[in-house]
Parts: C-alpha cells; structure tokens; sequence
C-alpha cells in the first residue's frame, strides 16, 4: 500500500467509483474501499484524491440506501484525508443516529475548528434531548459529544450541559438489570421465538440485586446497559469540563461553610434527587455509583479479564469521587470512611498497587477538611510499593508522575516523603532513562540540610543500587530450596550468595533501605561495591550511570541555593573522599570526575575560605601524586583554587606559614611529575596539572615573596625538562611547547613582584572586577603584557 505512486492511486479511484454509482453497491465495492483505505491510511504523508471522488464519497456516505459497510469506510477515508477541503458535510439535518455519528467523525477529523466543533456538540444535544424513534439509539452519539468536550468544552453552554447531566445520571442509575435479547441472525437455525432474557450477573456469577454497572455481567445487553457503560466512561471528563460550574465551595476557615457540609450530609438522603439541580443530581448519581463499584470489586471473577476490569473500575472509581468531594465538600464524610475500609482491604494485595495511588490522592485533598490522619496510608504507599515492585515500569512511570504532581501537597501535610527518597529513588535505578526528566523536577523537592549529605552518596551510588536491585531480584525468583542460609565461615563465591551471606547482608539492607538513615556511615559499602563489580557491564547499569551527571549538577545548583558553611566544608571533604570510592565503570567515574571538579571550583567560589578551614584534608589531596594520575580533573581543579582563593583578600585568617605549607606540598608535587627519570621509567602526567601547578606556586610565591627565588629557579629548569629526550619520548611536542611557553610568561612576571601581587594577590575590592573575574582570560592576558615588556621583540628600540 505504501509504495503504491500517486497516478496509480488515481486509477484505482476511478475504478472505486465507478463501484460506487454502479446499481447495486456490492462485495466488490466493500473489497474496493477497505483497499483504498489501506492505502490513503498506511503512509505518514497525506495522500491526494480527486476533488469529484471526495464528493462522491460524501454523497455515498448520506445516502439513505448505502449499506452501513460502505458508509463506515466512506468516513473512514475522508477522516484519512482530513483536512479536506472539499468537504460539503453537514450535521444540521440529520436525524439517524448511526449517520450522525459517522458524520461528525469526519467534521471532528478537520482540525480544532471551532465553528465545525460547536455545530457538531449543539446538533448532537438538541437530538439527545428529544424522544429517539424506534430503532434509534444514543450508544452512537456519547463517543462522538465525548470528542466534543475533549476539543471545545465551551462550545456547550450551560442549559445544554444541565440536560445531558439529567440524561447521564438516569443512565448511570436506571439502566436494566435484564441481559438484553440475542439479534436473530437470519440463518436456518434461528428460532422466532426467543426466549426471556435472564437477569444480568456480578463477576462471581451471582445474580445481581442492585442496579447495573459496568462490572455487572451478561451475555447480552440492552440499548440503556451500553449508555450505562458509556456514560461511565466519560464521566470523570464530564465532571472536569462542567461540574463544578457556578458552584461555590465554602472557605475551610468558614465556619457557616462546615455547618452546610453537615447539613448536606443529611439533606441529600431525604429529599428527593429528582428535585436536585442537574449537576447536583448527576454527582449523587455518579457517587452511588462508584460507590456500587468500589463494592463490585470485592467480588472474586470468574474469568481473569474481569479481574483486571474490576481493577480499573476501582481506579475510576476512586478518581471520580476524590472531584466529586472537590467539587462538593459534603461528600467527604461519606467518602473517607468508606475509601479507609477499601485501602485496609487492598493494602496487603501487589496486584492492586495502582489503585492505592487515587486512594493517596484523595487523602491528599481532603484528609485536612475530614481530620483524618493519613499518615499511615503514605507511609505504606512510599514504603511498600516501591521496594516490592519497583521493576513494574508502568507503574514506576505512574508512581514518579503522582509524586511529581503531589509534591506541593506531600511537603506541606507530611514529612514522610522526604524521608523516603532511597525508596524513590529505585524507581530511577531501574527504570532511568525513562524516568530522568521526572527526577530533575523531584530531587529539588528531595533536598535541604537535613538530606543533602545523604543524597549526594545515593546518588553516586546509583548504579550500585541498581546492580543490588538485579540481585534482589534474582534471589526472590529462586525457589525456596536454594534459599538455604549460607555458612558465615564461608567467602561467598557469587553475589547471589553473598545477598544472604551475613558478612554482606547488613551492607545489602542499608543499599536497599526504605527511608533515609542519616547516622548510618555509608563507608562501609566500599566492600560491597568491589563485590558487584561483576554487574558493571550489565545494560541496565550501564544506563544507570549515564543518569548520574545530569542529576549530580542539579544536586550542586540547588544546595548552593541553601547552603550554610558548615554543610559546604562537609560536601568538599565527601567530594574529595567519594572521588575513591566509586563504582567501577571507567566511563561513569571520568564523568563523574568531570562535574565533581568543576562543583568543587563552585563550591570553593561560594565560600573561599574552606581552603584556610579544609586545610589538613586538601593538603592530603593534592599531595597525593596518584591523585594526578587517576583524577587528573579533579586535583587540577582544587590546585586551581588553591591559588586563586588562599588569600588574605578571601580570608582574614590566612598566614603566611599556611601559604609556605601549601606552596610545601605543591613544589613537591611539581617536583615528583617534572624530575628526569631514565628512558624507559617516565610517566606522562596531564600538561594541564603541570601547567596549573606552576601557575598556582607563582601566585602563593607572589602572596609571601620569600618564596619568590625558589620558584624562579624551578621554572628556569623546565626549558631542561621539556627538552629531556625521556620526556619528549612521552610528552607530544604542541603540549611541551605550551608548558614553556607558561613557564616563560610566569617566570617574567616574578621579575616584577609588585605587578605579580596585584595580578595575583588584587586587594578586596579589585577582585571582583572584570580583569580579575575569570582567570583563564585575564592571566593570560597579563602574562602576555609582562612578557612583552621584558622581551621586546627583534627590531624594537626604545624612544
């Protein structure tokens, strides 16, 4: 169909119709259409029919004598064509129900015209409205007024709302609770006489007592049980779009408001519904319903199909009472106790983990207006759903979104989703790539000075929980026989034993805790992440990690919207402590170098005197030579701000003896990466570490000048090492050439101390200027000033 060229189309147009204006509008016109619509549907791009041959499919789809076949897929092709410019339909006169259906399909099908969208919602109401001939009926219409609402619920106005509300609630209510009567089919075997039809059943097979609802059962049924199902299927829109039109909800601090919630509690059972408004009857309608529902699902199915439809009707059910309750404040009372009861029932049932969700909105909305505590129900849904079923993408994905949503009403009401983010955050270990967008929009919700600290350790152990996750998984699915404890004497050979291994449980509980644990030293997972490096390579951790730089940057920019220093000096000290106890995936761990020293530069600008005050800890980072090796992005970084903010300019408190012993562990540094070794025994180390130490030893030299001498003299060697035949044999020529060059320019500058102080060292109110805000612009930009004025170029004589 979709390689069939447009000429060709053509043709087979013409032959189509042809078919169509023959004398009797056969098989061989049905098998021309279904063809045609294959072929107009299959292709992403519209495809063209003669203006003549849409206009004979209109007039074929109008006519009174078309069988219904033909006239189903006349508007099946002119929606395909949609939009069409060649349209003449028109709803206006139509009174059969099954062609005003169609008809409106097509006219829906043009786009989000308003005018076409108001014509086809007033001609499908003012037909409602009126007593249907024999053999009509409304089960056509509802899906179509369904679009309706869906494109332009304003093209209704109020009087037409109130009358299909009076409508629906009798549907909803008063449907029969007799199976409907088999269509005789014509055949040879078909018997006139049928016989009465036997009442509709529930679920279980028992036979029905109350009034009918979409779980009620039959092997038939009648016109008003299909506009029962109907009406119930667009309840919930219906009710968004129209019911709370011209109410006024009373002010939870009014107190006349609480007396008339009381007082409606007793009013709506004694008076008549039937003198209630439209709307008003309608929501007391759709309430007993979902209330007859919520009962209905008690019921054990017969077949699993109606299990899972008892399922849905539950989720309904529940949605539409929590907008009925917002709609009118008097159906609360009634609705808590009874949504209680349905939580207590369903609770301890896995199968039904979706419909806890509407039940936890609905406490959500209106357990401040009840006084009901409704911890416990929060407590179970963000404790037991997310450990147990975590690996249910759907409902991870749904679960995420009601957080995402609820996230206002959650932190105001209870305290108990920010203590359970380790749970939360399983959803996102097994189901990342998915679920990344909703993390960003969750975690700043998640963090303050209370979870900060342990959020950043989750987060860098992400893939490690989602590898602890696979084990879990993996020792739940094993039978019961090879569950057997494990011998403590014992080393576990594989990760699935070491999950029950004593040595590893305790690790494996704290991973995979349910709520925060603060106080707990995650330190000792160190074990367990060398244990589930087997799992490293597996897909699903592989996408894991990827997650982890993004969500790591947001971390840093929303802690240091909040950030005190006490809680800054701990984040650097873990930062520096965490860059060696990562997972092993050398791809995650240089990304994760990566953000980790570009938040450390943050984080030192945000507060520069953690240098003076992280003393003792950035002393033993930086005068660690594997550091230069193994974290290459993040020494380089703390070296930077090492010279840039250990500086009385920064900090009162620091001294020149705190300089010297920080200018100490670099020169040593320096020292160990540049000494010439033989041939064969040169290690090659980052330019950029080689260029950040010098530049960071000029400006602590230019901070206490007695220093100045030994750092001229170490720079004046390196025209030696760059010229080492051990070096160049490592080392490619352009970086080599670039660290003499910095060499050079800094050595230059340190003949003019006074001009290295203020370019290094600028007084407190210089160092936020534009010459000294970026370095990487304007120390170059000195160094190159410096170097001309000491090294002229050939030919230049002074004036």
């Amino acid at each position: 169909a979709r390689e069939i060229q447009e000429e060709e189309l053509r043709r087979f147009a013409s032959r189509v119709a042809a078919l169509l204006q023959g004398p009797e509008l056969g098989p061989e016109a049905v098998d021309g259409l279904q063809r045609l619509h294959l072929a107009v549907a299959a292709t992403k791009y519209p495809r063209k029919l003669d203006s003549k041959f849409v206009e004979l499919l209109q007039t074929v789809l109008c006519s009174s004598k078309c069988p219904e076949q033909i006239q189903v897929l006349c508007a099946a092709i002119l929606r395909e064509m949609s939009p069409c410019n060649d349209l003449i339909l028109s709803c206006h006169e139509i009174q059969d129900t099954k062609l005003l259906s169609l008809v409106s399909s097509v006219l829906l099908a043009q786009g989000n015209k308003k005018a076409e969208v108001s014509a086809v919602g007033q001609r499908i109401v003012k037909v409602l409205e009126r007593r249907l001939p024999e053999g009509q009926s409304a089960r056509y219409l509802l899906p179509v007024l369904s679009n309706v609402i869906s494109l332009s619920p304003e093209s209704l106005t109020e009087e037409q709302t109130n009358v299909v509300s009076k409508k629906m609630a009798d549907w909803l209510r008063y449907a029969s609770i007799q199976q409907g009567v088999a269509q005789p089919s014509g055949g040879f075997f078909s018997n006139p006489r049928t016989r009465q039809p036997g009442p509709v059943t529930e679920v279980d097979g028992a036979i029905a007592t109350d009034f009918f609802t979409v779980l009620s059962v039959g092997q038939y049924y009648t016109q008003d049980q299909w506009l029962n199902m109907q009406a119930f299927s667009m309840l919930r829109n219906w009710l968004l779009c129209y019911g709370g039109k011209g109410l006024k909800t009373p002010n939870s601090g009014d107190k006349s408001g609480m007396d008339r919630s009381v007082m409606s509690m007793v009013s709506t059972t004694s008076i008549s519904s039937r003198l209630l408004p439209p709307k008003d009857r309608l929501r007391e309608k759709a309430f007993e319903y979902c209330q007859r529902l919520i009962e209905q699902s008690n019921r054990r199915p017969l077949k699993k199909d109606d299990g899972d439809l008892q399922k849905a009707c539950l989720i309904e059910a529940v949605t539409v009472m929590d907008i009925i309750c917002k709609q009118d404040s008097s159906y609360v009372y009634r609705a808590v106790s009874f949504l209680k009861v349905l939580h207590g029932r369903i609770s301890g049932d896995a199968t039904y983990a979706r419909a806890l969700l509407p039940i936890a909105q609905f406490f959500l909305n209106h357990s401040k207006m009840a006084a009901v505590d409704s911890d416990a129900i929060y407590k179970h849904l963000l404790t037991d759903i997310p450990s147990q079923l975590f690996h249910n993408p759907s409902l991870a994905f749904e679960f995420v979104q009601f957080c995402k949503d609820n996230i206002q009403l959650f932190t105001e009401t209870s305290s108990i989703f920010r203590q359970s983010f380790p749970n939360l955050f399983k959803f996102l270990a097994w189901n990342s790539p998915p679920l990344i967008s909703e993390f960003v929009d969750l975690l700043p919700f998640l963090l303050d000075a209370g979870t900060a600290i342990e959020i950043f350790h989750l987060l860098l152990d992400l893939p490690c929980l989602t590898a602890a996750l696979d084990i879990q998984l993996r020792s739940t699915a094993l039978p019961t026989s090879e569950r057997a404890a494990c011998n403590p004497a014992v080393k576990p050979a594989t990760c699935l034993e070491a999950f029950r291994h004593p040595l590893y449980k305790s690790m494996f509980q704290y991973l995979l805790r349910t709520k925060s644990a603060p106080e707990d030293a995650p330190e000792r997972l160190i074990p367990l992440r060398q244990l589930l490096g087997s799992l490293a390579s597996s897909p699903r951790v592989m996408q894991c990690a990827e997650t982890v730089p993004v969500l790591l940057e947001l971390f840093f920019r929303v802690v240091a919207e909040f950030a005190d220093g006490p809680l800054i000096n701990q984040l650097v000290v873990l930062l520096l402590q965490r860059s060696d106890q990562l997972y092993e995936i050398p791809a995650f761990k240089d990304d994760v170098y990566r953000v980790l020293s570009s938040q450390l530069v943050m984080l030192c600008k945000l507060r520069p005197a953690l240098i003076v005050e992280l003393s003792k800890e950035i002393l033993e980072f930086s005068g660690t030579v594997s550091n230069i090796q193994k974290k290459e992005a993040i020494f380089t970084h703390l070296v930077w701000a090492i010279g840039e903010y250990l500086s009385v300019s920064y900090d009162k408190r620091c001294t020149v003896e705190q300089i010297n012993r920080f200018f100490e562990t670099l020169e040593a540094m320096l020292f160990e990466i540049t000494q010439l070794r033989p041939l064969a025994s040169t290690p090659s180390y980052a330019p950029r570490a080689i260029s950040v130490l010098m530049a960071t030893l000029t400006k602590l030299a230019a901070r206490s000048q007695d220093l100045i001498p030994r750092v001229s003299m170490f720079l004046s060697k390196m025209r030696t090492f760059v010229q080492s035949p051990a070096v160049t044999s490592v080392y490619c020529e352009e970086d080599l050439e670039e660290i003499l060059i910095r060499a050079t320019e800094l050595m230059n500058l340190l003949k003019m101390p006074s001009v290295a102080q203020f370019v290094f060292t600028p007084p407190v109110d210089v160092a936020s200027t534009r010459f000294q805000r970026e370095v990487n612009d304007s120390l170059p930009f000195a160094l190159r000033i410096v170097t001309r004025l000491l090294e002229p170029a050939p030919g230049f004589m002074p004036g």
